[in-house]
């Protein structure tokens, strides 16, 4: 009798994975991220040295994710590697181009909302600095002792699957924002060493101001359910199914 309830469990959870009503369940995933990334300084945008441009493919991640949902709603814990990259043109050497880049161990935790194949999501992301440099005409090489060991962003993103739809198993393809809350630059030696750019010339006229790291682009994850926990009848304890 407890091998039938257990089966009849296990279909009736099948059906709430597409209904993701009040059930408990966890799911995990591999996911890359690609797009355009760069930072905003109000000094340097306001500088006639210096002259932004974008590369749309210039930041990349990879990683996986960690989902503690109940019902439509859920927090998602991704970890992944990234790097990104600021393209400048110096105008000072003739619109020749410069770059900082940065790599980065990035930590997510994300509050989401998945109903009709489409999810939205939005948190906090914390960035672990382990590499800056510039490369370029201007090339120094590290610069990131320059730089904060950490900083934090405001993400906000949505999509949708593309593969599945029971909860087993996903391919979602989405777009994900980022913008920096927290300060990019060391406060403490940014002004001296003109840092973002290394440049002190930057801060001549408007004085110190802080770097806010920025990215836009694309999100794909591929999903696998765990499982979640329930009843396999009235009066019985809930206990954890795999999917």
């Amino acid at each position: 009798m407890n091998k039938i309830l257990t089966f009849l469990f296990i279909l009736g959870t099948l059906s709430l994975q597409a209904q993701k009503k009040d059930f408990t369940w966890f799911d995990a995933g591999i996911k890359v991220q690609t797009g355009a990334s760069g930072f905003y300084n109000k000094a340097l945008s306001d500088s006639d040295l210096y002259d932004y441009e974008i590369g749309l493919t210039d930041a990349f991640s990879i990683g996986g994710k960690l989902g503690f949902n109940y019902g439509n709603n859920g927090l998602a814990v991704d970890v992944m590697f990234g790097r990104a990259k600021q393209r400048l043109e110096v105008s000072s050497l003739g619109q020749t181009n410069t770059n900082i880049e940065w790599n980065t161990l990035d930590v997510y935790a994300l509050y989401r909302n998945a109903k009709n194949l489409g999810y939205f999501e939005i948190g906090p992301k914390i960035s672990f600095v382990n590499k800056v440099e510039k490369t370029g005409a201007e090339a120094q090489g590290d610069i990131k002792s320059a730089f904060n060991g950490n900083f934090i962003s405001g993400v906000i993103g949505f999509g949708a699957n593309l593969i599945g739809n029971d909860g087993r198993f996903s391919g979602i393809l989405g777009l994900r924002f980022e913008y920096g809350l927290t300060d990019f630059v060391n406060k403490d030696t940014g002004l001296n060493t003109g840092a973002p750019v290394m440049d002190p010339r930057i801060y001549a006229a408007d004085g110190y101001t802080s770097t806010a790291p920025i990215f836009a682009g694309v999100v794909f994850e591929l999903n696998w359910g765990i499982g979640g926990f329930g009843k396999a009848a009235c009066g019985q304890r809930s206990k954890f199914i795999f999917f």
